[in-house]
């Protein structure tokens, strides 16, 4: 007489695994949202003791030398040939310069934080966006509804502000940070998607370096003020948001959690504003606070799985 074997119970050992597996599936995206959502603060408090750009040179290039000597240590593959290189590099140019220059360039010239937040966080929509109009990627009806959502909701925010001085200076550069990683996200996913996580990120952090440093040079020739704030947010900067948040961010992507991540950046803004508002004493009013609820709206909508 044989036993069946195909309705068996699982193991205690099978059971604890699968608990395990699913802690992890639910801790990975709450943690990637506190962790990205403290490099807006994190930098808030490092800007008034350096420019941008050398703020951004002390992010990556302690970044780079992590990276490079964990892929060093771990004997991790590199990229095979040159244009796998100039593929990396071009999109720390466009996911790393571009985007984090845009982001901090704003905040300098006096974005709060949340309202930076709120810009990037339109990711998914300019990203479907992007997909439609580079790749051919069909956009469906909830898409196009959750862009114009987006949108008045940043409208909403932008009204509750004034917009003299150089307020629309820094919404510029706040979109320009958004079209880096936009650009970024894209490109990658079109040229490097096999890429290895150390070598690939230490290559992207290391050609961001240099390129942040020649303008620091260029733009910003005074000397950075090392205080304790500026030596402890670039530690987090460098250490937990440029390889711990960017890293969690792509393991989600290879585990098939790419919709996931999308949806994850309707609540970075919320968060960030909140930790403004709680920490760095940023105000915000009714219309403000009216467009982030809109905002997140219209980005969750629009990441919504038909069907679901």
């Amino acid at each position: 007489m044989t036993t069946a074997t195909h309705g068996a119970l699982p193991t205690p050992s099978t059971a604890g695994a699968d608990r395990l597996g699913a802690l992890v599936a639910l801790s990975l995206p709450a943690l990637f949202i506190l962790l990205w959502s403290t490099g807006y603060l994190a930098g808030k408090l490092a800007l008034p003791h350096a420019g941008p750009f050398t703020l951004l040179a002390l992010r990556f290039g302690l970044a780079a030398v992590v990276l490079l000597g964990v892929s060093a240590a771990t004997g991790a593959p590199w990229p095979k040939t040159p244009r796998a290189w100039i593929h990396l590099g071009v999109v720390g140019l466009l996911m790393q310069v571009l985007h984090f220059s845009g982001v901090y360039c704003a905040i300098a010239w006096g974005l709060p934080t949340g309202v930076a937040a709120l810009l990037i966080g339109l990711m998914p929509l300019a990203t479907a966006l992007g997909a439609h109009l580079w790749l051919a990627e069909r956009l469906s009806a909830r898409q196009w509804l959750g862009m114009l959502g987006g949108l008045a909701g940043v409208a909403l925010v932008i009204a509750d502000r004034p917009l003299g001085g150089g307020a629309w200076q820094a919404y510029g550069a706040g979109l320009l940070g958004l079209m880096g990683l936009v650009a970024g996200t894209l490109y990658q996913k079109r040229f490097c998607a096999g890429m290895d996580l150390r070598t690939g990120s230490g290559i992207q952090m290391t050609v961001s370096a240099i390129a942040v440093t020649a303008l620091a040079l260029w733009r910003e020739p005074g000397v950075a003020d090392w205080s304790a704030e500026l030596i402890g947010a670039t530690l987090w900067l460098g250490l937990v948001n440029s390889i711990g948040a960017f890293s969690l961010m792509f393991v989600m992507i290879r585990r098939g959690q790419a919709a996931a991540v999308a949806r994850l950046f309707y609540l970075i803004p919320g968060v960030s504003a909140l930790m403004g508002v709680a920490l760095l004493d940023e105000h915000l009013g009714a219309l403000s606070l009216a467009g982030f609820v809109v905002a997140a709206a219209a980005v969750g909508l629009a990441s919504m799985k038909r069907g679901g």
